[in-house]
């Protein structure tokens, strides 16, 4: 993957996405990678993956017959954001 400095992200914002139509690009701040910048396409396959993903945990679920209703879902939520509070 290649990298460029925030700076010269920053001074080079074109060509940074020229790369990242072709590759992820890592920007990087005190040499640290703070985001990555990649193409549309990239993205949306991603995002199809990660839809994929959650459909096969909730059909393994379904299949398992080990799900909660949405009183026991809310209820659950609530008790963890309340031990956050």
């Amino acid at each position: 993957m290649k990298s460029f400095a925030a700076t010269d992200a920053k001074n080079k914002f074109a060509a940074l996405l020229d790369d990242a139509r072709r590759e992820p690009v890592a920007i990087e701040r005190h040499g640290k990678t703070i985001a990555v910048i990649l193409s549309s396409e990239e993205y949306a396959r991603l995002e199809k993956l990660e839809d994929e993903w959650w459909a096969s945990q909730a059909d393994a679920i379904v299949a398992k017959n080990d799900w909660v209703g949405s009183d026991a879902s809310q209820q659950a939520l609530r008790d963890v954001l309340d031990a956050k509070a």
